[in-house]
């Protein structure tokens, strides 16, 4: 008698290669489950104060394409500011007015103002530049431009501070920022280039209020070949990026990138939803997060310190990029960041590309803004 076997069909999936210190998808998933069920009563505490949610679904990127595509030529700083309103401005000042008195000072200090820099920090910048040029010190304009390029920079050199994320695996990055500002393609930027240094990166995304936030984070792990920690639109933003920490901590990532809602400054509910991420991270890791980066848009000028001013007082940031500098923006807002809080400016954003998320760098911004001489203005 003939008997027939019903057989299983094989379930397919796409398996990618397994990098050089990764588990595989499967073999992450467990260790995530084994480390929750190991979890301490710290752990069990933060997860009380979770709203219950959909389990965390991890996004895995596809594999690598077998041909990387050619990196686009990195511009340089002077080629990405030249369109800036500060930049224009200043170079066709010093061409009008070639010569030494005190309406060239007049209109510097009109400039610096109008560019963002500030009040206090633009008469402060101008009045010294005054006493100098009474005593003779400058032989002409070009001893002037000379002068006002190092005081410039001198007012920058203090927070140019590079992010260092070793010495903490996972290192945590809590990024924050009102709508608009570029926060979530800055975190497709910097897991580029971290990826591209040979870390482990691993990026959760906590902005749920957007179901296109959530969507355009995995569109840049898709593209960098980055895992998304995600769950639906609407979860909570901290159950999120609790779980993000976990699995990071089970797979020995190094570096965890948590994105937040864009929410403004002036919304009190959504700011003590941040407060809450901050204190779930801390029931895991008392140290997490080790940075707090805000993404400020510079062309949102004296605004942003009012911004900066309340994300400070919530959360304590602890450095910034300033993106969009590249396009119109004046410029003179980093100045006056960095003359109103001293924080760190980790990154500024230079162009669209994610080579154009440059660190930060004083002298190289300055020379962008301005003309070494008046000659090549």
């Amino acid at each position: 008698m003939l008997k027939f076997w019903k057989k299983k069909p094989t379930e397919t999936t796409s398996e990618q290669p397994a990098e050089q210190g990764q588990t595989s998808p499967g073999d992450a998933h467990a260790a995530d489950a084994t480390a929750l069920d190991n979890a301490s009563p710290v752990l069990d505490e933060a997860r009380a104060e979770l709203a219950p949610e959909e389990p965390a679904v991890v996004d895995e990127p596809p594999p690598p394409a077998t041909e990387a595509e050619p990196a686009p030529a990195k511009r340089s700083w002077r080629e990405r500011l030249a369109g800036s309103g500060f930049a224009k401005g200043l170079s066709s000042l010093f061409v009008r007015h070639p010569k030494l008195d005190d309406d060239l000072l007049d209109e510097l200090e009109t400039l610096l103002i109008t560019a963002d820099v500030g009040v206090e920090a633009s008469t402060t910048l101008v009045e010294g530049l005054r006493k100098r040029m009474h005593k003779r010190e400058f032989a002409d304009a070009d001893a002037l431009l000379a002068a006002l390029r190092e005081a410039l920079v001198a007012m920058l050199v203090p927070v140019q501070q590079p992010l260092d994320i070793g010495g903490r695996k996972p290192f945590v990055v809590l990024t924050v920022g009102i709508n608009g500002v570029g926060k979530t393609t800055t975190i497709g930027k910097l897991a580029r280039r971290w990826r591209d240094e040979g870390r482990q990166v691993l990026l959760a995304a906590g902005d749920t209020f957007r179901a296109a936030a959530v969507a355009q984070l995995k569109t840049w792990g898709e593209r960098n070949n980055v895992p998304v920690i995600a769950q639906g639109q609407d979860a909570d933003s901290a159950s999120v990026i609790f779980d993000a920490l976990q699995a990071a901590r089970s797979r020995n990532a190094d570096v965890l990138v948590a994105d937040t809602a864009g929410r403004l400054h002036t919304q009190g509910g959504l700011m003590d939803e941040l407060s809450k991420i901050a204190r779930v991270l801390k029931k895991i890791d008392p140290d997490a997060p080790h940075e707090v980066l805000m993404v400020i848009d510079g062309t949102t000028g004296q605004n942003a310190i009012s911004q900066l001013r309340q994300f400070q007082q919530i959360v304590g940031v602890t450095g910034l990029v300033v993106t969009k500098l590249d396009g119109t923006a004046k410029g003179g807002v980093v100045f006056a960041l960095a003359r109103e809080f001293g924080l760190p400016i980790r990154f500024v954003g230079l162009g669209e590309s994610a080579t154009d998320l440059r660190e930060f760098d004083a002298r190289a911004f300055v020379d962008g803004l301005l003309p070494a001489t008046l000659a090549r203005a």
